[in-house]
């Protein structure tokens, strides 16, 4: 492997700026000032929003939030009239005795308590803990997702039996001379999966029912379970091993009948890994329900009666709904986020539960960005956050009538102010035309004194894959912090989100990578990257540089063997470049299997092109993954040595998928990129 002099790094003293320009500062006062950045960012948190958090009332009257006693590291809770803003100190005296944590019975008087896989009733008024169920602590079968009846005489719970799924051996560390070793469950793809089954079993733990849900060959999933409006009838949604077929079972536990009340079926996928469509929401009294599916193109929400009659379309019109917000049965009106002009950015709609009239935008149009919402019980106020890429977020206390601002609840003055020497521009938000009806949303930030009339390398980050989008118009999302840092060493920092990615631009956008992730990405960013170029003159396409995380690190190496032509730096973090040793969770959403799907998984894998490596790669990797594991990487690891292809390869021992563990890791891994790229592409302009 090739070996690079590592630049050193000098303590500096905190600043929150570069204090010299990019074009005349050498690499080492460069990095050493972006560790400055690195160290106020990830060690001591300057730059993280504080988050109002607060607790409704059940009445809505007022809310509750902590507050600290003056003098003292002692919180007191202290309760706020909603439209007096009047404040009393609420009296929190403490118990004789601990409660233990759990969920609460509808009475208050119990709690359902989870412990090593088993599930347990706890009386709060003793120490009376009575056992549910009865598996081996810790063992292959597990019970949880539990929830009360109504009337707190039963607890519906799935549990989930991994007996047939394979163990996999995982270093345990310890003594470095005679490290021991755990056995976890793996449901690697193709591979057996658990076996579920939901139960009911009564309060005091004597009887329990499994419902005869029907269980193919292959295994199913389990989303939602509830309680259907009363205490004898549950809801059940299942989903086919593949995620193409979902429906809802509607169970009567006093004579055992199971009958379907809604389906749906894609050729692709009905929901994906992020969940947007999952469950149902009851309303009329539990005779009919609102659930969200694509099945006309856009994620809608439909009204269904308790017998499976589709009664109404909520939400008409070419616009998906980005997630539900809450049901306001008593004004007549279903809550949702869409954001129907701009993929980036989300806004709270509502629509009546009756399916007349046509939706209706509720934040108001002078407020871009991305906005989030706590609701009152009764949906009559809301605690509203509003953030952009470039503006920390302010929280506040709004009616939602007329979303007027009751008063500020959280304005973040002092992180707005130490961010307004850093944002010297706005975030570049725009749209890449590549032809043929694909327009591709992307986000540029620029470097501090950017000249249009010069050329500058380019730093692309991409993750590219149906989980997430990169492109959102939200404070702190996608490691902005980051890149604002590389920025300011003198680049242009570019984020592309391709087809695939779950942005809400309907269902054929989302679909349009089923059968092979990678292939799709890698061309439709390759193209965007182009067509940037070409608009644009001061995107130097003779230095380009690409890095991405997990799956982006996936489509960061699918870049560097693929596309050669395109980018010379790669720095792909914890990546899966062997998609068959994936967790089956996930993958076979997108692509089944290689039994089913054989070519699919060929063009898949980065692995399969890495003759294809012409520029510099990093590898980043932790030890101790959990989700893309270690012999996943090995694997390409001894492919690139098999092939004489010089790369990079750097290893954190026992770090986990977000390389989070150890002190001083969130530092090092930054800085070992930044200095990564300005080695293999020095920054500044030309």
């Amino acid at each position: 492997m090739k070996t690079r002099p590592i630049l050193a790094a000098l303590a500096l003293a905190h600043a929150v700026g570069f204090a010299t320009p990019h074009a005349q500062a050498a690499p080492e006062s460069l990095l050493s000032q972006a560790e400055s950045r690195f160290r106020a960012i990830y060690d001591r948190d300057e730059f993280r929003p504080r988050r109002f958090q607060a607790e409704w009332l059940p009445d809505s009257s007022g809310y509750t939030v902590l507050e600290p006693v003056p003098g003292t590291n002692q919180p007191v809770r202290v309760r706020y009239e909603v439209a007096s803003g009047k404040r009393s100190v609420v009296d929190e005296s403490p118990p004789a005795k601990p409660r233990p944590s759990g969920t609460p019975s509808p009475d208050g008087a119990r709690v359902l308590i989870a412990r090593q896989g088993n599930l347990y009733v706890g009386d709060l008024d003793s120490d009376r803990r009575i056992p549910l169920t009865k598996s081996a602590p810790d063992g292959p079968v597990s019970n949880g997702q539990a929830t009360w009846s109504p009337d707190g005489k039963w607890i519906a719970f799935v549990q989930s039996d991994e007996s047939e799924v394979k163990l996999r051996s995982v270093l345990v560390p310890g003594d470095p001379s005679y490290p021991e070793v755990s056995q976890v469950r793996f449901a690697r793809v193709g591979g057996s999966i658990p076996t579920l089954r939901v139960g009911v079993v009564d309060a005091q733990g004597r009887e329990t029912r499994w419902l005869p849900i029907p269980m193919p060959a292959e295994g199913f999933y389990l989303g939602d379970i509830g309680w259907a409006g009363n205490s004898h009838e549950l809801v059940v949604e299942k989903l086919s091993r593949f995620r193409n077929e979902r429906e809802f079972l509607l169970a009567d536990l006093r004579t055992g009948a199971i009958r379907r009340i809604f389906h749906e079926t894609d050729p692709a996928w009905v929901d994906g890994s992020y969940a947007s469509n999952a469950g149902w929401t009851w309303v009329r009294g539990g005779e009919a329900f609102i659930v969200l599916t694509e099945k006309d193109g856009w994620r809608h929400a439909y009204l269904h009666s308790r017998e499976g009659r589709e009664l109404a379309l909520l939400t008409p019109g070419p616009f998906d709904i980005i997630e539900r917000a809450v049901v306001d049965e008593q004004g007549g009106w279903f809550y949702f986020y869409a954001s129907p002009d701009n993929a980036t950015q989300k806004y709270l709609h509502r629509a009546r539960l009756d399916g007349t009239g046509a939706p209706e935008r509720v934040t108001p149009p002078d407020q871009p960005g991305t906005h989030d919402y706590h609701f009152s019980p009764d949906a009559r106020w809301a605690f509203h956050t509003c953030s952009t890429f470039d503006q920390p977020p302010v929280t506040d206390l709004v009616s939602l009538s007329d979303h007027k601002t009751v008063r500020v609840l959280e304005r973040n003055d002092e992180l707005h102010e130490r961010m307004k020497p850093l944002v010297t521009q706005p975030t570049e938000f725009l749209q890449i035309d590549l032809g043929g009806g694909v327009v591709l949303d992307a986000w540029m930030i620029k470097p501090p004194g950017f000249d249009p009339s010069r050329r500058y390398p380019v730093l692309v980050y991409v993750y590219g894959e149906p989980h997430a989008q990169t492109v959102l118009d939200a404070w702190g999302r996608v490691q902005t912090d980051y890149h604002r840092v590389i920025a300011e060493l003198g680049y242009l920092v570019v984020s592309i989100d391709n087809r695939g990615t779950p942005a809400p631009k309907g269902a054929a956008w989302r679909r349009a990578v089923f059968g092979s992730l990678g292939p799709l990405s890698t061309e439709e960013q390759a193209a965007a990257l182009k067509e940037l170029a070409r608009t644009r003159s001061y995107v130097d396409a003779s230095r380009v540089a690409i890095w991405g995380w997990s799956g982006g690190g996936s489509n960061t190496l699918n870049a560097m063997f693929r596309r050669p032509d395109v980018y010379q730096v790669g720095i792909a973090v914890v990546p899966k470049p062997q998609p068959h040793l994936y967790n089956a969770w996930f993958q076979e959403i997108y692509m089944q299997t290689p039994e089913t799907n054989p070519e699919g998984y060929r063009r898949s894998a980065p692995i399969h092109f890495a003759e294809g490596l012409k520029g510099d790669l990093l590898i980043i990797h932790g030890t101790g993954e959990s989700n893309t594991h270690l012999q996943i990487v090995e694997g390409l690891v001894d492919r690139l040595i098999e092939l004489g292809k010089p790369f990079d390869y750097m290893a954190y021992p026992n770090r986990d998928h977000g390389l989070r563990e150890g002190r001083g890791t969130a530092v090092h891994l930054r800085m070992l990129m930044a200095r990564y790229l300005v080695e293999h592409l020095p920054p500044g302009p030309r």
